[in-house]
């Protein structure tokens, strides 16, 4: 077994010459996040509030691109740069921190970077944005994705973007979250680029209001009947999936933590189970690996920040399995790591490192 985040392959075994080079494409917004942790309670008006930690870091699809790449899939990510110091350093930190191939990404000149502040507190986070739209690249900038094993849509209501059609169409499985539906309309038939998806991820509440359900398991069924994969997320009680193509159906618990800050927990679950999907696992395996990652991340700040690796999930690993009192059925349900994991070369808890921006190489 290896040792390094980057050199664990969790598709080794699978790849052929004939493959893709990508694994996982994906486009968004990037943002600078400064995240400030050891705070006790908000900020309250009038006063200042000193945070005993900060952090900065890539956010935005960010998350969900490092999330991917820190479990070892070849990823690459479109999108825009500002050719401030904020992006330079987003840029860097992506592709040399993070080995993410930004080849299809592009610099605009005179555009800042979309800036994200984000204070967590009691569990909890409060964020202020700020940032203009890019334009639009150039005629040299590519509008067709890679050929990738997969790609990650984050749907809009009314809104169809041309690249899922072009990704779906040529093999990829496009895996699709969506966010809250301002015009409270819920309607799935809004989100046209749904019929090109291979799973759709939505929360309880958002895949309620949209089945006009009642339960989330409820939901999760109407919407099998919509896209192949259905994932509803469940929040402290766990996630619930259903395969439209075979009927199975999966549930697993949440795991119980102590949560610091819950930025990106939702990308680095949708990067678990695409993981395990493109890996061949077993649904309810996919499930519980997703649930496993979202949750190692929330017990740190931040967001890229948090998302864990394959040395994380070892220690955590060797530490449940020595832990008194453990429910020997819980135990059972991680038991499939035993194949995959490299062995723990560090003990847990383990303290991911917190960048910051200014410090010169000496």
């Amino acid at each position: 077994m290896v040792h390094d985040n980057k050199k664990l392959d969790p598709l080794d075994g699978l790849r052929a010459p004939q493959d893709p080079a990508c694994d996982v494409f994906l486009t968004g917004t990037v943002f600078l996040d400064i995240i400030f942790t050891g705070l006790d309670s908000a900020p309250v008006r009038g006063t200042e509030s000193w945070a005993r930690g900060m952090g900065s870091s890539p956010g935005g699809v960010a998350n969900m691109a490092t999330a991917l790449a820190r479990l070892g899939l070849h990823t690459s990510l479109a999108a825009a740069f500002g050719d401030d110091h904020y992006g330079e350093y987003c840029w860097d930190a992506l592709e040399q921190g993070e080995q993410i191939d930004l080849s299809r990404s592009h610099t605009v000149s005179g555009w800042h970077s979309p800036v994200t502040v984000s204070m967590a507190y009691e569990g909890e986070r409060t964020m202020v944005s700020h940032g203009h739209e890019a334009p639009p690249p150039g005629d040299s900038y590519p509008n067709c994705p890679p050929r990738a094993r997969a790609a990650i849509a984050s749907l809009r209501p009314g809104s169809r973007e041309e690249w899922v059609l072009h990704a779906a169409s040529r093999g990829t499985k496009v895996f699709a979250d969506v966010g809250w539906d301002d015009t409270g309309r819920w309607d799935l038939a809004g989100l046209a680029d749904l019929e090109h998806c291979e799973a759709f991820l939505p929360n309880a509440e958002e895949a309620m209001r949209y089945t006009r359900t009642d339960c989330p398991r409820a939901a999760a069924h109407a919407l099998a009947d919509k896209v192949p994969l259905a994932v509803v997320t469940l929040g402290a009680e766990g996630a619930y999936a259903v395969d439209g193509s075979t009927g199975e159906s999966a549930s697993v618990p949440a795991i119980a933590v102590e949560a610091l800050d819950p930025t990106g927990a939702g990308d680095v679950f949708v990067a678990g189970f695409v993981t395990g999907t493109l890996a061949g696992w077993p649904l309810a395996d996919r499930l519980a690996f997703a649930g496993l990652t979202a949750a190692l991340s929330v017990q740190e700040f931040g967001g890229s920040l948090s998302a864990p690796g394959w040395a994380e999930i070892a220690a955590w690993w060797q530490q449940v399995r020595t832990c008194a009192g453990q429910d020997p059925a819980a135990l059972r349900r991680y038991a499939f790591l035993d194949e995959l994991l490299p062995a723990a070369a560090r003990s847990w808890p383990l303290r991911r490192a917190v960048p910051t921006i200014g410090f010169r190489a000496p």
